[in-house]
């Protein structure tokens, strides 16, 4: 599958999204006699159930996946299973999903990437907007504008008007063009008019390793990845994506304070190949949200980076829909392709 995929990949012209298509998918399949949907919402489930990651194991969206996962274990007795499908950006995880039969049986860990690729990949074998349907929003995530030492600023609005001093001499990593890090860096740029140079990684954790070294600048860093440095003293932190302040970085003001309007915070949920019977969504809705609510579960989600959110199918599916229109703009803006 995954070299059919890769063949099928090509460049990425913007697409526009509709956001009453999510409304449309989360609501689920064709209404069903009652009695019909409590017999198999009783029935629901009989197997194991795969959640599927596309990314390695270890980074923060897998660590909610694996969470919830537990959580869904204890609460409807069956296992839970926790699939790693890395490669192209999610794209062979989220195929895997949307061509699977839409049962319940395997679900999918949405996250940020999800919402860049639909505004990116044009030439895949399956629509992300289309073909998979919303679940739930587990959180927000939030990234950590990081800079090294040596960088002569202490705050945002002097390190904006260092870069503007210093055109095209400042480099900024991310973990790979069109990745979330890069993306939150172009609508900076897109937004303050300052001129940072992209050294793009395989891989967050080298960007920072890199980035620790003194081999670049800065990064807009996933909290998860970057937040040892800062309070070892390795790396500063001047501020932070989300439009509110986080628990785990009281102290660092939110990029907002200084650039009226930016808000870049990701986001990570579960969803379900489309067609997937409402009532087996509803189940799976009910259950993470009440996972969501326990004190050990929000603990977790915080000392990552992210904001408990939780809700219906259907505001996740607006979520989505405005992440995917933000960033087909920001897409635009920075010529950012398909690699």
């Amino acid at each position: 599958m995954g070299e059919d995929l890769g063949a099928q990949i090509g460049g990425g012209s913007i697409v526009k999204f509709p956001r009453r298509i999510f409304v449309h998918l989360a609501v689920g399949a064709a209404a069903l006699p009652a009695l019909s949907r409590g017999a198999r919402a009783q029935a629901y489930p009989s197997r194991p159930v795969r959640i599927v990651v596309g990314f390695p194991a270890g980074g923060a969206t897998d660590i909610m996946a694996r969470l919830m996962g537990e959580w869904l274990t204890g609460r409807l007795g069956q296992q839970f299973l926790i699939e790693n499908r890395p490669g192209v950006s999610g794209n062979i995880g989220t195929e895997a999903v949307a061509k699977a039969p839409a049962d319940g049986y395997s679900l999918l860990q949405v996250v940020t990437p999800n919402a860049i690729n639909a505004a990116l990949y044009t030439n895949l074998s399956f629509d992300f907007v289309r073909d998979i349907a919303p679940v739930i929003c587990l959180a927000r995530l939030a990234y950590v504008v990081v800079v090294h030492p040596s960088v002569p600023a202490t705050t945002l609005p002097e390190f904006i008007a260092y870069a503007k001093a210093n055109p095209g001499k400042i480099n900024y990593g991310s973990a790979g063009s069109a990745t979330p890090q890069n993306i939150c860096c172009e609508l900076f740029k897109m937004m303050t008019g300052v001129n940072l140079v992209h050294v793009p990684y395989r891989g967050g954790a080298p960007a920072v390793n890199d980035l620790v070294s003194g081999h670049l600048q800065v990064i807009f860093a996933p909290v998860s990845e970057a937040i040892q440095h800062v309070k070892a003293g390795k790396l500063r932190a001047l501020a932070v994506t989300t439009a509110t302040r986080l628990d785990v970085l009281p102290d660092v003001p939110p990029v907002g304070d200084f650039v009226p309007g930016y808000e870049a915070s990701g986001f990570a949920g579960i969803g379900a190949p489309r067609n997937t019977p409402a009532d087996i969504i509803d189940m799976l809705n009910k259950e993470l949200n009440a996972g969501l609510a326990d004190d050990k579960i929000k603990g977790r989600i915080v000392e990552l980076g992210g904001t408990v959110l939780g809700g219906s199918p259907a505001a996740f599916g607006t979520i989505i829909s405005e992440a995917t229109e933000k960033w087909a703009k920001v897409i635009k803006f920075a010529g950012i392709k398909a690699e």
